[in-house]
C-alpha cells in the first residue's frame, strides 16, 4: 500500500501563489516517490537528491569552468548508490545541459544505461529542476524530497517507438520534437505535461496568443521564455 505525500503548500511564501501550483507540485512529488517504468521509487528519489547534488559537486564546477567537459576527469561527489553511468548521466543533464553530445550518451550506453532508464532519468530530473527553480524564484526553501513508495517498475516499452533521429527511440507523429522527446517512456511525457500546463501552457494553449488567465499577458510571458531558453542554452 503506497504511503501518502505531504501536501505541498505556499502559504508562508514571500508573493502570492496560484492554487494549481501547489497542487501539481504536489502530483510531482507523489511521482517522484512512486515505482516509475523504469527505476523504483527508492531509485527515482535517488536521482532527484543526485540532481541536487550537482550543484555542490566539485567535478561538475570544474567542468562548466573548462572549454570542454572531457577536459575535466575525476569522480562526481554522489549522495547515492546508482551507478556511475547514472550519476555521471544525472549530474551532467542537471548542471550543464547545453554541451551533452550523442558520444557522451553512447558511452553512457556502452556503460549499461538504457536508453529508456536514460529517458525517465531524464524526465526525473527535469522535474526536480521545475520545482526546485519555482522555489528560488519565489524565495522559498526547496521542498524535502519524498518518502519512496513501495513497489517494481512496470518496464514497458511502447510498441510504435522507432528511430526518428533523436538520440533515443521516439513515437513517430507530428508533434514538435519538445514533446516527443519523452515519448520512449509516456509516463514521463504526463508528468512533464501537468508541470507545463501550470509553469507556462498546455499544448492545446501553445498557439493561443489571448488572455492568458495569469498575472502576464502572454508578450511578457514569452519574452521570459525566451530569456530563460536563451541562458540555459535550449537548442529551440
Amino acid at each position: 500500500m503506497l504511503r501518502p505525500v505531504l501536501a505541498i503548500r505556499y502559504d508562508a511564501a514571500p508573493v502570492p501563489v496560484r492554487s494549481d501550483l501547489p497542487e501539481a507540485h504536489t502530483h510531482a512529488w507523489q511521482r517522484l516517490a512512486a515505482p516509475g517504468t523504469w527505476w523504483t521509487g527508492a531509485e527515482r528519489v535517488a536521482i532527484a537528491a543526485e540532481a541536487r547534488a550537482a550543484a555542490r559537486c566539485p567535478l561538475c564546477r570544474e567542468r562548466k569552468a573548462v572549454l570542454s567537459p572531457g577536459a575535466a576527469a575525476g569522480r562526481h561527489a554522489s549522495v547515492s548508490a546508482l551507478s556511475d553511468a547514472a550519476v555521471e548521466a544525472i549530474h551532467r543533464i542537471a548542471s550543464d545541459p547545453g554541451r551533452l553530445s550523442k558520444r557522451w550518451f553512447e558511452t553512457l550506453a556502452s556503460q549499461g544505461l538504457g536508453d529508456a532508464a536514460y529517458v525517465e532519468l531524464v524526465g526525473v530530473v527535469a522535474t526536480l529542476v521545475s520545482v526546485d527553480a519555482f522555489c528560488r524564484a519565489i524565495g522559498v526553501a526547496p521542498h524535502p524530497l519524498p518518502e519512496p513508495q513501495p513497489g517494481a517498475p512496470s518496464r514497458t516499452r511502447p510498441a510504435d517507438v522507432g528511430d526518428h533521429g533523436a538520440w533515443v527511440a521516439i513515437r513517430p507523429g507530428r508533434v514538435g520534437n519538445v514533446m516527443r522527446a519523452l515519448s520512449l517512456v509516456p509516463a514521463e511525457v504526463r508528468n512533464l505535461l501537468e508541470l507545463l500546463e501550470a509553469h507556462y501552457f498546455g499544448p492545446d494553449r501553445i498557439t493561443d496568443l489571448g488572455e492568458t488567465g495569469r498575472a502576464l499577458d502572454r508578450a511578457q510571458m514569452e519574452l521570459l521564455a525566451g530569456r530563460v531558453s536563451a541562458l540555459r542554452e535550449c537548442f529551440y
